[in-house]
């Protein structure tokens, strides 16, 4: 997924590609999922075979419930981080986080990005071999409502513009000051200061010294994650 933080347009301006390719139009906002019928949601996983998986996993069942909490608990060198994920605010992309999980998709990846701005604070993980590299080998639409926004603690979807989920997801570890365009799975219930600390730990320089965007000095590494309700 092709999550780009635009970083230093934020200086005077939020940018409407803060989390998409430069070019990509701005997400409107997603109802809830077509053929929803009490507690259950019809998901709709399409192929991406230009973006092929990075590792055996199968879609989704199409059929998501769309009731209830998720409890995830995520497990890297640095700790544990807890979240709670809403079925009833994201039913398809929470499905489809849990059918990762279960799978070991995100078992031992990385997180490859991290953002530290004045308007932007965020720590990107799903991508399996760098940086935006590295997706489920499908996509799926996004659950919007047009009123998201994104505090300390919120865990959300990345994409690469418009209806193009995946695996990519990304922690705020700070602020994100970002359009609502990115499909909210839920907030951290534990585990803030394993944020602080990898914010703390600094992000690599580039060719022109400091910067407010790449990969993190210390390697972020995923051990684990697991998935309760």
């Amino acid at each position: 997924m092709r999550t780009r933080w635009t970083v230093p347009a934020l200086t005077a301006a939020v940018a409407a590609a803060v989390l998409a390719p430069a070019g990509a139009a701005q997400a409107a906002p997603s109802h809830a999922p077509r053929g929803a019928h009490g507690h259950t949601v019809r998901c709709v996983f399409t192929p991406t075979p230009d973006n092929p998986a990075a590792k055996p996993v199968r879609p989704p069942a199409r059929k998501a419930r769309a009731r209830g909490t998720v409890e995830v608990v995520v497990r890297t060198n640095f700790g544990t981080v807890g979240i709670r994920m809403d079925r009833r605010n994201a039913p398809c992309a929470v499905h489809n986080f849990v059918s990762l999980s279960r799978q070991r998709f995100y078992d031992h990846t990385r997180c490859w990005r991290l953002t530290d701005s004045p308007r932007l604070g965020v720590l990107q993980c799903g991508d399996i071999y760098a940086a935006e590299k590295g997706g489920p080998g499908y996509k799926f639409d996004d659950e919007l409502t047009g009123k998201e926004t994104y505090p300390r603690g919120t865990v959300a979807m990345g994409n690469w513009g418009p209806d193009t989920n995946g695996s990519q997801f990304f922690f705020v570890h700070s602020r994100a000051e970002i359009p609502p365009a990115y499909t909210v799975l839920g907030k951290v219930t534990r585990g803030l200061p394993v944020l602080d600390r990898i914010v703390k730990g600094g992000i690599k320089p580039g060719e022109n010294g400091p910067r407010q965007d790449g990969e993190p000095v210390h390697p972020v590494k995923i051990y684990r994650v697991s998935v309760h309700g």
